[in-house]
This record gives structure tokens, C-alpha cells and sequence, in this order.
């Protein structure tokens, strides 16, 4: 089989589910938030987690290039902010198995919105930082990232 299987077909089998796990390409403007929830993975995992439980693997499979200590220490993150439960799985395995909270849930329309905001601004936010990076090469490497750090507006900032 090559070892590759379509995770929301795994997810059905697995927890009988049969809402889709969202796509997270590299350049998807989810990838490119420059509005951060928690950490870099938690708003990716609460829309894994949107459409109902799911187990470790499922979400560590959807959520490559994800490690295994990185999306523990985000689920870890993201119990003790309550924002995701941690519960048996049904079935006779004894797995686990995360799910939203209310509270997990009060941030969907948030990313949501925060998703748009980055469809509609992709581009700009591209051009910025393609800017800022050539900028701060050419000032050395760190010129810009210094200039920044310091909270100075260099002049060739827009």
C-alpha cells in the first residue's frame, strides 16, 4: 500500500467520523498567519478538531511537518488553557482522544475571520515581508532585524 493512507478516510474508520479534516498546504494563508492563537499549531489543530474527536495520529498525519513532542506540548498547551479535553476513545483499545471545549469552540469564528483577513491581504503580506527580508540583507543580514528589535522605524521601511 506504500504506506500512505487518506487520513479522512482513516479518521472514519478509526472514530467513526465522516466530517473532512481541513487542508493545510505550506501556502495556504492559514500557514502565513501573521495573527497568532497560542502557539504556531493551535489554530490548525482546533480546525482538525472541529468536526468532532480525534486521536494523536490522526491530527500528527494531517498536521505534517507537525512532530510528535511538538503537537503534545501544543494539545499539553492548549488542556491547560482549556481549550481542548483529553478523553477515551470509544472502543476496546483504551486510546485517547482530544476534543474541543466550549471555550475551543469560541475560537472558530475568530480564526475564521482571522482566515480572511489573510485570503484578502496574502499578497500584501508577502510583498512586506519578501521586503523586510531583502531589506535586511541588505543592510548587512540583521540591519533590518536590528532596526526592528529595537522598536526604530529604518527609512527604508514603508
Amino acid at each position: 500500500m506504500g504506506g500512505h493512507r487518506n487520513v479522512t478516510t482513516y479518521a472514519e474508520s478509526v472514530i467513526g467520523t465522516s466530517s473532512p479534516l481541513p487542508s493545510f498546504d505550506p501556502i495556504c494563508p492559514t500557514s502565513a498567519f501573521p495573527i497568532q492563537i497560542g502557539g504556531k499549531w493551535t489554530a490548525m489543530v482546533v480546525l482538525c478538531l472541529e468536526g468532532g474527536p480525534r486521536r494523536f495520529g490522526v491530527l500528527r498525519r494531517h498536521l505534517r511537518p507537525i512532530s510528535a513532542k511538538v503537537l503534545a506540548e501544543t494539545l499539553a498547551a492548549m488542556g491547560r488553557d482549556g481549550l481542548v479535553r483529553r478523553c477515551l476513545a470509544e472502543g476496546d483499545d483504551g486510546g485517547v482522544e482530544y476534543e474541543l471545549t466550549s471555550l475551543g469552540r469560541s475560537l472558530l469564528d475568530v480564526i475564521e475571520h482571522a482566515r480572511g483577513w489573510a485570503r484578502c491581504h496574502l499578497d500584501e503580506l508577502m510583498r512586506a515581508r519578501a521586503g523586510f527580508d531583502q531589506a535586511g540583507q541588505s543592510a548587512g543580514g540583521d540591519g533590518q532585524k536590528a532596526a526592528y528589535d529595537t522598536g526604530m522605524r529604518p527609512s527604508t521601511w514603508p
